[in-house]
């Protein structure tokens, strides 16, 4: 008799055995191929057609962290990770820049910079990093934001990564300024000021990754990591910043991390 599956849904290979089905050895290795297909199907219809997962609910946890896997970095220790909806929520608002830049590209590198703004050339890494990051923290004299300063000195304090700024440049530029900054926090800690050109160097990546994109983001998530695990407090400003990094390498660029 056939199942109630076999009279709704045809065989896709249909075999026909007649008498002989009565004397098939389901034990045994099959003698022919089509004993083959009429093992498969007979072990086909011994399964259940719906199968309901038990779950215990008190065992699942009402505010879930999921910590970003992310290859070679250290965990987060716990609690200093953030929680899903946060990173869904960082992700998202990411993608609506990285969307805002290439849309308005063309305009806002037609804008005329100011007249302080001396871009560095493509070669001089030392003058990207006080561009970037200002002589103050270049030179190692202060670790101070540009908010604190009475007269915003730009030259002291570092230029933001306004977008008639990056706007103007390339990907090979973007992917140069990156790996100048990230090679730079290799041996120092995290600034305010290195934290917003990260961010909008990323968001000016475009996709798909370069190799050489792939090697300093991973990188860069290994690094965050590092300092994400020496915290000695979730009140830490840093943690919020480092999380951020390492969640947009992990959920928005997951390809680099393979």
């Amino acid at each position: 008799m056939k199942s109630d599956v076999e009279e709704l849904m045809p065989r896709l290979l249909p075999v026909e055995f007649g008498a002989s089905a009565e004397h098939l050895n389901m034990n045994g290795p099959p003698r022919n191929p089509q004993e083959y297909l009429r093992q498969v199907q007979l072990e086909a219809s011994l399964c259940p057609e719906v199968v309901v997962a038990q779950i215990d609910p008190k065992k699942l946890k009402k505010k879930q962290t999921v910590n970003a896997s992310v290859a070679g970095c250290q965990a987060a220790p716990m609690g200093f990770c953030p929680s899903l909806s946060w990173q869904q929520q960082q992700v998202s608002n990411f993608s609506d820049v990285r969307q805002s830049i290439t849309k308005n590209r063309q305009h806002w590198s037609r804008q005329t910079l100011d007249d302080n703004v001396l871009m560095p050339k493509l070669t001089d890494e030392e003058g990207w990093k006080r561009f970037c990051l200002g002589e103050k923290v270049y030179l190692g004299t202060s670790s101070c934001d540009a908010e604190s300063e009475p007269a915003l000195d730009y030259n002291k304090v570092g230029f933001p990564p306004f977008l008639t700024i990056v706007s103007r440049l390339n990907q090979s530029t973007v992917l140069m300024v990156l790996e100048i900054l990230i090679s730079w926090f290799e041996e120092r800690t995290f600034v305010p000021q290195l934290g917003r050109w990260l961010y909008a160097l990323l968001a000016c990546l475009e996709k798909p990754l370069l190799p050489e994109a792939h090697s300093s983001i991973r990188q860069l998530a290994r690094r965050c990591a590092q300092l994400r695990s020496a915290l000695e407090s979730q009140e830490d400003e840093q943690l919020p910043a480092l999380n951020l990094l390492i969640c947009l390498v992990a959920r928005y660029l997951p390809n680099s991390l393979n």
